[in-house]
């Protein structure tokens, strides 16, 4: 549903000088006297009267001596006058960037319910910037065109590139309401350990519990919901000094979102934190920090020691994976995935039923 402004705000200003003109009239003052009164210039008053010149925290005093209404009124007035000013302006500035909604997925992040929808242009922009916590678009594009902010990935990431910032601004601002203690990096990595026991819980048993262990030490997990043309799985930023493992749900299959979390979590514990790395399909070679990352992920959920031995005795059947994967204590799943990753049964397998699927509760 298209929403008009909650606090509707006028594109026009009412400077306090009307007020006081029409405080003068009622009760019978001239500008000369009050001017007297007040042992200001004539020219002053009349400057307030006609809105060229500002009522000060002084000389709302003056008026309230003179006139006896109490000063915060005036000084109010004046204030509330500024504002509309300032704000009048901002509309005015942001009106000639609206081209900036051409760029940006507006609607389906007021389908999402990220942002509020409105019909008027610049209350969607003045709703944009809000959403990146931004003054205006220039900001937005200097923050996003960062050093620490160049995405892995980069030449998918042109193409997609405000629809991926988005989803990664979501994950901040879960990030910023989401209290977690500072991160220790041993702590996290031995917990991983008893994170990987989940893989064979159903989502709603294994959801809160993952995001508690990650929460416990330092780290916020963020599951959002991929949007359009971003074909992201998975992501590792740092916001406001917490690490953050934002994660979708693309394949939907267990497989394929514990190994995007195990990999975002090798990043952390792995490589910097000024970098994001953002986990999309677009082929090509790996860099060395995906390839570690990858490693890691694949060694925690199915260490080489035992894969190795399977490997060789090949028996990739329904009860050899779940006999494998039962001593390994993960999801039969995972062990299909890998699997078929390295290339030992194809991806169209009558053993993808052993495979876990999600789906998303809601929209957002």
């Amino acid at each position: 549903m298209v929403e008009t402004s909650p606090n509707y705000e006028p594109d026009y200003a009412v400077p306090p000088g009307e007020t006081l003109g029409e405080t003068l009239e009622a009760i019978g003052m001239s500008q000369a006297e009050l001017a007297q009164r007040m042992g200001r210039p004539k020219k002053t008053i009349n400057g307030i009267i006609m809105g060229t010149t500002a009522i000060t925290p002084e000389t709302s005093i003056q008026l309230e001596r003179v006139l006896g209404i109490p000063c915060g009124f005036w000084t109010n007035l004046e204030r509330n006058y500024q504002d509309a000013i300032a704000k009048n302006n901002e509309r005015s500035a942001l009106g000639k960037e609206t081209g900036f909604l051409n760029d940006v997925p507006y609607r389906e992040l007021a389908q999402r319910g990220w942002i509020a929808d409105y019909r008027n242009p610049v209350e969607k922009l003045q709703e944009i910037m809000d959403f990146f916590g931004v003054a205006s678009p220039k900001e937005c594009v200097e923050i996003w065109n960062r050093p620490e902010i160049a995405f892995r990935h980069s030449q998918a990431f042109k193409s997609d590139r405000w629809a991926l910032a988005a989803w990664l601004r979501k994950g901040q601002l879960e990030a910023q309401t989401t209290n977690v203690p500072d991160f220790d990096g041993g702590s996290f990595k031995g917990v991983l350990r008893e994170i990987r026991g989940l893989t064979k819980e159903k989502a709603w048993k294994f959801e809160p519990a993952l995001k508690e262990y990650c929460a416990n030490n330092g780290v916020v997990l963020a599951l959002v919901q991929e949007l359009k043309n971003t074909r992201v799985h998975g992501a590792t930023h740092w916001f406001a000094g917490k690490p953050v493992i934002q994660l979708t749900l693309r394949y939907k299959t267990d497989d394929q979102f514990w190994f995007s979390f195990f990999h975002e979590a090798g990043h952390i514990l792995l490589h910097g934190r000024k970098e994001i790395f953002v986990e999309k399909n677009i082929g090509g070679s790996l860099e060395k920090e995906e390839k570690e990352a990858n490693l890691f992920a694949s060694n925690l959920l199915i260490p080489k020691a035992y894969y190795e031995p399977f490997k060789r005795k090949g028996l990739f059947t329904r009860k050899g994976i779940m006999e494998f994967s039962s001593g390994m204590g993960i999801a039969p799943g995972i062990v299909v995935g890998r699997l078929q990753h390295d290339g030992l049964i194809p991806y169209r397998s009558n053993l993808n039923y052993l495979k876990k699927t999600f789906e998303w509760a809601c929209n957002g």
